[in-house]
């Protein structure tokens, strides 16, 4: 009864009747399949194939053909290629992530003012496909796409991303029954990481596995020459014929509440001034502001664990192409799991509780990933041994790992997850674009932060280890103002302001 209470007054109070249905109705499940049309772009392209392939093969490759690094002997040469590749890819991060920061809270309130969500969804994702086939040409040498055309592309895309997150996000609420929005929250994850791994599959499968061990056949298929980086070119080009072939049902049963014949220009300049009063009146928002400054917090500190787990990963344990692959593969299956358990632990415990749950679990994993190295697990307690004859994680230290990996995965989606729904249960109803546009940069805006503290902490001590754990201290300190946030309805926040 009191959903039903709180449902009603929610779209009362953003001028439209509140959404219907569970997870998987009509325009709950359409909700939901977005992620699985849209996130393997993310998944493939920004983490775990092309981004460390533009780093390695072309970034690298250009500093080590130009002659900068003479007089280095070749072991630190390549560190010092790796070294730069690394921060070309933070580079453009960085600057994609300026633009979203500074334009992607006015487009949520566009949308409060009645901006349509469907025909910029439908412009930005045009561009991530256009993007993501134009990558085949990211070939190292004069061949191919220059340095700075890729990552011009890449900023695109990454910005289009962006903007397609708040757009989307800001359609959640209408999208199913107020009691069943963490489910739909977590499917929409559950299915993005399904639609990714059988990607994963599909390339190991196809292209990595023949070329490195000669299965199951002797040359990768399809003709992919890996001699010219083929294997991780294509996944462009795969990223753009799903995204194609899938968002049709989306765009035919999603539902947008944004009215027809509102002007863009209006709705976005109105909606400029209305964040600008926002952040002049945060106090009328405070539990929305407070959620908003643990996530970036912590949210940050999430950043650096993913993005440097595989660092740290083929560092300590030696993994190469083949095991970091697989390895995401595993991760984009448990993540299926996470997206789900994470919707199931919000109806069961709440959001806030559920975050302080996901959050505490996450640190507890960290430490158990630190303390796995080439010869020992648990800081020393349990000797690395190898355990079978396979070519990849045979032994112990690699299997510890990998379950830590899927810990990882399982608990990091679910906080994706948990952190949707407590933004929709503080914030106020008829801002929700708003504030989801701000949610979009909450955990952007900082992303310097926790790389930040790690190259400190690992210069201070000169363990690798102890530099990487620093990134803790961003988890304690959200999850210390997360507490602080008033678990109550967005309704009596909105009333009272």
């Amino acid at each position: 009864m009191a959903n039903a209470v709180l449902g009603a007054s929610e779209g009362s109070a953003r001028g439209v009747a509140p959404g219907e249905g569970g997870a998987l109705g009509k325009t709950g499940f359409a909700w939901a399949w977005f992620e699985a049309a849209r996130n393997p772009y993310y998944i493939l392209i920004v983490i775990y194939v092309f981004a460390p392939y533009f780093a390695r093969d072309i970034v690298g490759a250009d500093i080590l053909a130009s002659g900068k690094l003479e007089g280095l002997s070749p072991e630190e040469a390549q560190r010092a290629a790796g070294a730069e590749g690394q921060a070309m890819v933070a580079n453009l991060s960085k600057t994609a992530g300026y633009i979203a920061a500074l334009t992607a809270p006015f487009l949520g309130a566009a949308f409060d003012r009645g901006l349509r969500r469907k025909p910029l969804l439908l412009f930005c994702l045009s561009l991530i496909t256009l993007v993501s086939m134009s990558l085949w040409w990211a070939i190292p040498g004069p061949e191919g796409l220059s340095t700075g055309a890729i990552m011009a592309l890449l900023i695109t895309a990454y910005v289009c991303y962006s903007y397609s997150e708040v757009a989307h996000n800001s359609m959640l609420p209408d999208a199913a029954a107020p009691s069943a929005l963490p489910a739909v929250s977590g499917l929409g994850l559950a299915l993005g990481n399904a639609a990714a791994t059988i990607m994963f599959i599909g390339i190991v499968f196809f292209f990595a596995l023949p070329d490195a061990i000669g299965w199951p056949a002797k040359e990768p298929f399809f003709g992919i020459d890996t001699t010219k980086y083929e294997q991780f070119r294509i996944a462009g080009p795969i990223c753009a014929v799903w995204m194609i072939l899938s968002m049709w049902y989306f765009f035919l049963h999603s539902r947008d509440t944004g009215i027809k014949g509102t002007s863009p220009v209006t709705a976005i300049t109105e909606g400029a001034k209305g964040v600008l009063r926002t952040i002049k009146r945060a106090a009328h928002h405070r539990e929305a502001f407070k959620f908003l400054i643990a996530r970036t917090i912590y949210a940050d500190g999430m950043f650096a664990l993913l993005t440097m787990g595989a660092v740290y990963v083929s560092l300590f344990l030696g993994w190469g192409l083949i095991e970091l692959t697989i390895y995401a593969i595993w991760a984009s299956a448990w993540a299926v799991i996470g997206g789900v358990f994470g919707g199931w632990l919000d109806q069961r415990l709440g959001p806030k509780n559920a975050l302080i749950v996901e959050l505490a679990a996450i640190v507890l994993i960290l430490f158990l990933g630190l303390s796995i190295t080439r010869e020992s697990a648990f800081f020393g307690l349990l000797p690395n041994v190898k355990l079978n004859d396979w070519p990849f994680f045979s032994g112990s230290s690699d299997l510890i790992y990998l379950a830590q990996g899927a810990l990882i995965a399982v608990f990091a989606t679910a906080n994706i997850s948990s952190s949707r729904s407590m933004l929709i249960h503080v914030a106020p109803p008829n801002m929700r674009g708003e504030f989801f546009g701000l949610f979009a940069i909450a955990g952007t805006v900082t992303v310097w932060l926790g790389p930040m503290m790690i190259e400190y902490f690992t210069r201070m001590s000169g363990d690798q280890r102890i530099g990487m754990s620093a990134i803790a201290v961003l988890f304690f300190v959200g999850l210390a103002v997360l507490l602080t946030v008033k678990n109550e309805p967005a309704a009596v926040e909105s009333s009272a302001a």
